[in-house]
């Protein structure tokens, strides 16, 4: 039965490496589109509770609409608020309301439609800094756009649902699109969809999450940790680095520090995609002019393309916990 599983694997993953899935060109240009507006001045860093921050969540919210996503509870926000600390932002230190994003598309098979696979990226940042904030340069008041960390990967999820929501790539289980807020801060937008979940939490199966995807390097290197929180998951992302022009960096484990966590925490199976650190991280100078958006484009094809295999599974998905963590 495992070799027949397998053959099924390699066959899905054949089909999806060698079908031109979206023009390179073309979403690459989509790419920076979303992350140049993501990570302009106008936003000032997307700080939890701004002006900012809330326009970034009406641009994703208007994205779902646009490709059609079904709201929960008659509305694609997911509001929550947070405690922002002294010394951060323009702000005095305060609760403050924010959202997280999120839309569902239902999936196609009858029965696997109410098993859901969720897609997420963080899309508020630090603002302008300050001594409380996590700014590796606190003394530089300055707006933190965070081009990369995380207006990249909210690019990519725009990319991708923009892919997924045609009609011929309908997937079988359901997928939930959630950007979150407050990440910065903690995992507060994540924690907080985890603990209220719009769906039994039994029928949440595998959690994929992109966290600064946007400064790919030379060698094309694609980091991931979880790939072994399901069955297969290994084997899986490497199969779909053939012929992706990406180099994988697969591990069963090293779950990482970003928003999945949160469900894996929760027992749900995880990955956690990114191109790696750099000098501008958490600092005023992690801006669009240093992004790789053909290598984001990249990124968003091999993620699309390990969504869908995951959503239309053919065997059982669960959870499998992971010595390495970190």
């Amino acid at each position: 039965m495992m070799k027949v599983q397998k053959l099924k694997l390699a066959l899905l993953v054949v089909t999806l490496c060698s079908c031109t899935l979206f023009a390179q060109k073309d979403m690459a240009q989509t790419f920076y589109k979303h992350d140049k507006f993501l990570s302009s001045d106008d936003l000032e860093g997307r700080f939890p509770g701004t002006k900012g921050n809330n326009e970034a969540a009406d641009y994703i919210r208007k994205h779902f609409k646009k490709y059609g996503l079904k709201k929960f509870n008659s509305n694609y926000y997911q509001p929550f608020k947070i405690f922002v600390k002294p010394d951060i932002n323009k702000m005095k230190s305060d609760s403050v309301s924010t959202q997280n994003v999120v839309g569902l598309l239902e999936g196609s098979d009858a029965k696997l439609k109410n098993e859901y696979i969720v897609i997420g990226a963080h899309y508020d940042h630090w603002g302008w800094g300050g001594k409380g904030s996590g700014s590796k340069k606190k003394e530089a008041f300055e707006i933190h756009n965070g081009a990369d960390d995380n207006a990249s990967g909210v690019a990519a999820l725009l990319c991708i649902l923009e892919e997924l929501s045609k009609p011929e790539n309908k997937p079988k289980r359901s997928v939930i699109f959630v950007s979150f807020s407050g990440e910065e801060e903690g995992l507060l937008g994540s924690k907080y969809f985890v603990n209220h979940l719009p769906v039994p939490k039994d029928a949440v199966k595998v959690m994929l999450n992109m966290d600064m995807v946007g400064r790919l390097n030379s060698e094309k290197q694609l980091y991931m940790g979880g790939a072994g929180t399901f069955p297969d998951g290994v084997e899986l992302m490497k199969k779909l680095g053939e012929k992706s022009g990406l180099n994988p960096v697969v591990h069963a484990g090293e779950v990482g520090g970003s928003d999945h966590v949160s469900f894996y925490k929760a027992k749900i199976s995880v990955i956690g995609f990114h191109t790696g650190g750099h000098e501008q991280y958490h600092t005023p100078e992690d801006d669009i002019d240093l992004i790789n958006f053909e290598g984001g484009a990249l990124v968003s094809k091999y993620i699309y393309n390990a969504l869908k295999a995951i959503a239309d599974y053919n065997q059982d998905l669960y959870f499998i916990k992971q010595d390495k963590e970190n």
